[in-house]
């Protein structure tokens, strides 16, 4: 039943998160996730089987990446810093949406049905762990290109050759719980800022 209550928050999480890079990219002037049919809130369209299995069950997926071209952006660096920030922006947005429904509907009749509760409390949080999980300054994740966008060309270039082997390092920090230590924090400032805001209506 955990897991039921859990695929809605994966299934908005990923959707909003891809459709939001290709929303961004389409806005700086790169149209090949639209090109590609990415530019959609359809959950089949950005899902990978594997990865929505893995994030439901082991809290570590993925979805489909979407498409983009930086040398169509007017400004590469400036196009990429704001397509990557867009995927863990929408995250954070709808984790606000969902503890401020949750807010209006205990305010309002002091008792929600227990589904719903789940339901809710699951986007809330699934959503914030995605947006900071994305926000790590490793390959592939959308921490990286933020990052790769303020450095100058020839760090950029280094910092990407290195790429490979961000890969291992970022598995070996999720199978060995030491992931948790990044998060943790950067968890607990999101958590505290979206309690923060919604806070302010009640």
């Amino acid at each position: 039943m955990d897991l039921l209550h859990r695929l809605p928050a994966v299934f908005i999480g990923f959707s909003f998160h891809e459709f939001a890079h290709a929303l961004a990219a389409d806005a700086m002037g790169d149209d090949t996730a639209r090109l590609s049919g990415r530019l959609t809130l359809d959950p089949l369209v950005h899902i990978d089987p594997l990865g929505i299995i893995m994030l439901a069950v082991f809290r570590f997926g993925w979805a489909k990446p979407v498409p983009i071209n930086p040398l169509n952006f007017k400004n590469r660096k400036k196009g990429m810093i704001l397509v990557s920030l867009a995927g863990p922006m929408m995250n954070f947005i709808i984790a606000l949406a969902a503890l401020f429904i949750y807010a209006i509907l205990y305010s309002k009749f002091g008792f929600i049905n227990e589904i719903v509760d789940n339901i809710l409390i699951n986007i809330y949080l699934i959503n914030i762990g995605l947006g900071v999980f994305n926000l790590i300054p490793l390959p592939p994740l959308d921490g990286s290109k933020i990052l790769a966008g303020f450095l100058p060309a020839r760090f950029e270039y280094k910092f990407y050759s290195y790429e490979r082997y961000s890969y291992l390092l970022l598995l070996l920090l999720i199978f060995t719980d030491a992931i948790d230590t990044i998060l943790g924090p950067m968890f607990f400032y999101a958590e505290m800022g979206i309690s923060y805001v919604v806070g302010l209506f009640f």
